[in-house]
Formats: C-alpha cells, structure tokens, sequence
C-alpha cells in the first residue's frame, strides 16, 4: 500500500470510531460507557480535566483523525494534487448539475479517475475535505466541556446549540459521502478503482480488491474488539476512570 492508501484506510479507520462514539454520546447509547468518568492524573497550573468516558474516547480518536488529516494537507499541497480537488472556474457549477443529472438517470459514463474527476465528483471532495473537515473541527473545538470557558471570542460567535447542530450536521455528510462513494466505487468498475484506492496502479488486477477486504475485515474486528471494557483499559493508561 502506498503512503496515500494508508491514509485513506486510516481516515475510514477512525471514521467508523468517531461516529460510533459520537452516537452513542448524543442518544446515550452505551450506559457502560456513558456512565463512566476519566479523570486527568496529573494537572499543571489548575484542577485536573475530568471528562465522561465516551468523551475523552471520542477526543482521542479525533485527535488521530485530526493528525492523519493535516498530514494529508501537507501531502495533498506538496505533490500538486490539490489542483485534482479544487475548483479553478465556474464552469464547475452547471458541469455538476450535468454529471449529477446523469448519475440521477442512472446511464453513467465510466470515467477515470486516475487522471481526472468529473465537476461533481470535483465539487463533493473539494467541499468534504475544505469546508466539512473544517467545519466538523471547529464546532467539536466549541464542544469540548473543559474549554467552553476559554474560546474568547471563538466562543462567543459560536454558541454551543449551532455547534452541536453544525457538528451533527457533518456527521451527516460523512456517512453520506461514504455510502455514495463506497457506492459508486463497486459500480463503476470496483477492480479498478479498487487498485486505484489500495495499490496505486491503473489495473485490473485482483490485489486491490483482496487489499480492501482485509482492511473491512480489520475495522469490523477493531469494532467488535473495542468494549466497553477495553475502552476502559485504555483511558487507565493516562488517568483515572471511574468504573
């Protein structure tokens, strides 16, 4: 797998965790998990942070998210890609309704996008990683229990109700995109775009589909392998979890 197939595996990876604990924090899912406290060992200069369980689970993940995410920046701006993802003209606009009109009559053109996306498919990245990326940061920043004192101004602009509504709001367009891209990936020739996601290489070989196989056979068994249990584990490694 190339640097940027690890990068998608890993962002689809944490994706699955940050909506899972995200659910489960909004409708109280989970009451193992929900119930439990992780407090901060070790302060410096004030009390120490203490969080619901589910929460500092969620931060965490998110933290992760957040690295992979600036490294794909740095990656996306160093080789040029970002041209691949970035609308240059208005001419994108009714490009899109095009595309998206003949999506809609089901009589798809299967394109390449090894060398290029049509304007819809251009417009849906460019909004997920630019302004959904973005957005999904700044309102989880705003929602962050031991610093909703501390936002200043960021604060101030934004309350805590739009927050969490433009937080959930992005959760929304994740696992839509995800849906529709999985989707249109398995549809419009799954080999090929299969390899070019996992293997870097413009085939028809198998290898990118036996590649995407064992990554959802990893992320199911990560899924099912992290109970309420472990989750507990874990946060004992950096404090105090009240069981």
């Amino acid at each position: 797998m190339s640097a940027v197939s690890w990068q998608h595996f890993i962002n689809m990876f944490l994706l699955v965790f940050i909506v899972r604990s995200g659910l489960q924090i909004r409708y109280g899912a989970n009451p193992k998990l929900t119930r439990a406290t992780w407090t901060q060992r070790m302060s410096v200069g004030g009390p120490p942070v203490r969080l619901g369980l589910l929460q500092w689970w969620h931060l965490n993940v998110d933290a992760v998210w957040l690295l992979n995410g600036l490294i794909f920046y740095i990656v996306l701006f160093a080789t040029g890609q970002w041209m691949r993802v970035v609308p240059t003209n208005w001419d994108v606009i009714p490009d899109a309704v095009s595309a998206g009109l003949q999506y809609l009559s089901l009589d798809w053109r299967l394109e390449s996008g090894w060398s290029n996306y049509n304007a819809l498919q251009l417009c849906t990245y460019f909004v997920t990683i630019f302004v959904a990326a973005p957005l999904a940061v700044a309102a989880g920043v705003r929602m962050i229990p031991f610093l909703t004192d501390r936002l200043g101004w960021f604060g101030r602009l934004l309350s805590l109700r739009v927050a969490r509504t433009i937080h959930f709001a992005v959760m929304i367009w994740f696992v839509a995109f995800t849906a529709v891209h999985v989707t249109l990936v398995l549809s419009t020739g799954a080999l090929r775009n299969l390899n070019h996601i996992y293997t870097a290489s413009d085939d028809n070989g198998w290898l990118g589909l036996a590649v995407s196989a064992l990554s959802l056979i990893v992320v199911i068994t990560a899924t099912f392998a992290t109970t309420p249990t472990v989750i507990k584990y874990i946060g004992s490694l950096s404090g105090s979890v009240n069981r």
